[in-house]
């Protein structure tokens, strides 16, 4: 009998476990029910929610029209260092890589023959000296005895063919005595420029001659510094429209993978020729260089920047979609459905881009989620930012003032 008055007692507390544990379960089918179960398709079930997106909204700005180009840095002056005599090496006085500005003594060559020969043009020069002031001397004595008949005027006439003859070799001399002295002053050898030089080329001890093209070390010159680049002709009349206004046109250099920004300067130089192989005209710009962020024979990118539009509807460049109807964006209206908004796109400077027509400022596009969405949808905004991308409510970031991110830069255009 205990037995069997358990079994009730047993089923009534299975029971109330079990509606213990369904009634959470319960619970939250019906929230879920009330929140989103009622907007439901036309077959009768209930409808997905609605995709989150975030939005950015058009605004008057400025933009800037930029070209990515190619370059390679080059020195304003590369210079070989080489003998201008041959003997030995005698001593090195630079250490590899170093700076080194106009003037510094780099090496020296053995100058003893040097010196020897110097001492005897020297000689010789005085020797002849002495030759010309007898000649002159016996030039003037002749003259007075001719004028008083006492000699041939024929005599006094050679001595003073003769006294030429030892005036030219008293110039002879001096001029073999001046090239001693500048051979022997080529034996101190110093430095043409100012900049870096580079590894030794040649020890001391070696025996260097005129000949060798090797040289001694190459210096190259820092500061300022250049970098060259190709121009496609296309892109040439705007750029000669900025530079015939007397406008100076900025060129920023960027690393080999376009993500760190090296130096700021100028446009300079403009060849004067198109390359017909390729289409393209070369620019030169100079960059002060002063932290030698920039290196000869180094590949950069260069973003040149041609002008400045100011007054632009401008929008983040990531709401711009490319398609069927072209070039568009996903407008949202005011009750937050999506319409496909074709566009002419202008200039673009990441993270902005310009549009000529489409938009009026204040519309609101999609920046992020665009790729589940179609025409009409409804969407639900998780933020919105402003034209510049900075966001205006919680969740989400961007850049402001249309500045680049730290350590990004847009792409380079085909």
């Amino acid at each position: 009998m205990d037995e069997l008055n358990e079994r009730p007692a047993r089923r009534h507390g299975l029971w109330i476990w079990t509606c213990a544990l369904l009634l959470p379960a319960i619970a939250a089918f019906a929230w879920w029910t009330r929140g989103y179960g009622s907007v439901t398709a036309p077959n009768g079930r209930p409808a997905p929610p609605a995709p989150s997106v975030v939005a950015a909204t058009a605004r008057k700005g400025d933009i800037d029209v930029t070209l990515d180009e190619l370059g390679t840095v080059m020195s304003l002056a590369t210079v070989t260092v080489q003998t201008q005599i041959s003997g030995q090496l005698m001593q090195v006085a630079f250490h590899e890589g170093q700076s080194v500005k106009q003037g510094d003594f780099l090496a020296q060559i053995d100058p003893r023959p040097f010196q020897a020969t110097l001492e005897q043009d020297e000689g010789q020069l005085m020797h002849d000296e002495a030759a010309l002031k007898e000649a002159e001397t016996d030039l003037a004595r002749f003259r007075t005895l001719a004028r008083q008949d006492s000699i041939a005027l024929q005599q006094a006439q050679d001595q003073a063919y003769l006294a030429q003859q030892d005036a030219g070799t008293v110039q002879v001399d001096r001029a073999m005595v001046e090239n001693a002295k500048l051979n022997l002053a080529y034996c101190h050898i110093v430095s043409p420029v100012t900049g870096r030089i580079g590894l030794r080329l040649v020890d001391p001890g070696n025996y260097v001659q005129v000949a060798n093209s090797t040289g001694i070390a190459v210096i190259a010159q820092m500061q300022p510094i250049t970098v060259v680049f190709t121009l496609a002709e296309d892109d040439l009349p705007a750029v000669l429209d900025e530079l015939h206004r007397g406008h100076s046109l900025q060129a920023t250099a960027y690393d080999r993978s376009g993500m760190r920004k090296l130096a700021v300067g100028q446009v300079y130089a403009l060849d004067s020729t198109i390359d017909p192989t390729t289409g393209t005209v070369k620019l030169r710009a100079q960059f002060a260089n002063r932290d030698e962020t920039l290196f000869p024979d180094q590949f950069v990118n260069v973003v040149l920047l041609v002008k400045r539009e100011h007054g632009a509807t401008v929008i983040p460049t990531a709401a711009v979609q490319r398609g069927a109807p072209g070039t568009f964006v996903y407008l949202v209206k005011p009750d937050d459905r999506v319409a496909v908004r074709p566009i002419a796109l202008g200039a673009t400077d990441d993270p902005l881009s310009a549009v000529l027509s489409g938009l009026q400022p204040g519309d609101r596009v999609v920046v992020d989620g665009a790729d589940k969405l179609s025409d009409g949808m409804q969407v639900s905004l998780r933020a919105e930012r402003d034209g510049t991308g900075k966001a205006t409510s919680v969740g989400a970031t961007g850049v402001g003032n249309g500045e680049r991110p730290t350590g990004q830069r847009h792409p380079r255009r085909s």
